[in-house]
């Protein structure tokens, strides 16, 4: 009696959903469409007259064939209604979006759900597919997110260089000296400024300085490896962290850098001048137990790099 209630219910339900803004597709065990829903029909384009005895996967060619299986699978084996989120699948079939507030969004994104029908004896012989549009959740989440991640983005990074700031710059050298150390893996800091960056300003402008700032952030982003970790460091000094490299290695890119900033023309209204840099490279090794050592080791090299005349690279070698 029990088991006539529940397909009495059903029924009950399936007249209801019927009407309803939600999706509903009843299958065979065989996979065969018996129930097809208006708001199926709405967004499907196809009459449930055109698709009834059809095979889902025919209607649907994009529904992934195996997963869809493996699911039904296990609501038939156990008789249990099984779930899909759009964050685990942005949709289940492909219906494009409809929604005005939402219209950047191409597609619809759907959560569905798997109900058994069981008849009077218990067993599966039909299975519910059920399909919510939650879009403009969906959306709305996605926006949030993204919103959140942009808020990220500015937090660690250096407006005018759009390297990173120094702050976060600071918590990637702590993270690479603890796993360049973990490894016993070679790693090698660069630490440069702008030569006569202070006669820039004067002469120029300190929108001109700006611009200077904004070119060698440039510059370090265009050159560097997408393992390798720039920041400004303040003023006119910039670092950068390289994994994996050697003092000599360091050389080989700081000198490269050099040389194209060297030869780059800057131009600030009508008159044009040229800028150098010079660099101090710290290799890390057993003496530099905190990544401040590290720092004062490529700041000392920096600092003979400028005391020897500028526009030069050295690397730091202990005293």
């Amino acid at each position: 009696m029990a088991d006539n209630n529940d397909i009495r219910d059903f029924h009950w339900m399936v007249e209801i959903l019927q009407t309803i803004d939600i999706g509903l597709v009843v299958i065979d065990n065989e996979y065969h469409i018996t129930t097809w829903n208006a708001f199926m029909e709405n967004h499907s384009g196809k009459q449930a007259s055109s698709v009834k005895n059809k095979s889902l996967f025919a209607v649907f060619p994009e529904l992934p064939e195996q997963w869809f299986r493996q699911k039904t699978d296990t609501v038939r084996m156990l008789n249990i209604r099984t779930f899909t989120t759009w964050e685990q699948r942005p949709y289940l079939v492909r219906f494009r979006n409809y929604h005005p507030i939402t219209s950047t969004a191409e597609f619809m994104y759907q959560n569905s759900m798997l109900y058994p029908i069981v008849d009077t004896r218990g067993e599966v012989t039909h299975i519910a597919l059920v399909i919510f549009d939650v879009t403009d959740i969906a959306t709305s989440k996605l926006a949030l997110q993204d919103a959140n991640g942009e808020l990220e983005r500015l937090s660690r990074t250096d407006g005018l260089s759009q390297l990173f700031n120094r702050s976060f710059w600071q918590e990637c050298l702590h993270r690479e000296l603890q796993r360049s150390r973990r490894h016993q893996h070679p790693a090698s800091l660069i630490m440069l400024d702008v030569d006569f960056f202070k006669q820039v300003n004067d002469t120029h402008g300190h929108v001109a300085g700006d611009d200077v700032i904004r070119f060698i952030g440039r510059q370090l982003r265009l050159n560097i490896r997408e393992t390798d970790i720039g920041g400004r460091y303040g003023g006119e000094e910039f670092a950068i962290i390289l994994p994996e490299t050697t003092a000599q290695d360091a050389l080989v890119f700081a000198e490269r850098l050099r040389h194209i900033i060297e030869e780059s023309t800057m131009k600030h209204d009508s008159t044009e001048f040229n800028i150098t840099i010079s660099l101090g490279i710290a290799e890390l090794n057993d003496q530099m137990g905190t990544e401040q050592d590290w720092i004062e080791a490529a700041d000392h090299a920096l600092y003979e790099s400028k005391d020897g005349g500028r526009n030069s690279t050295t690397i730091y070698t202990a005293k």
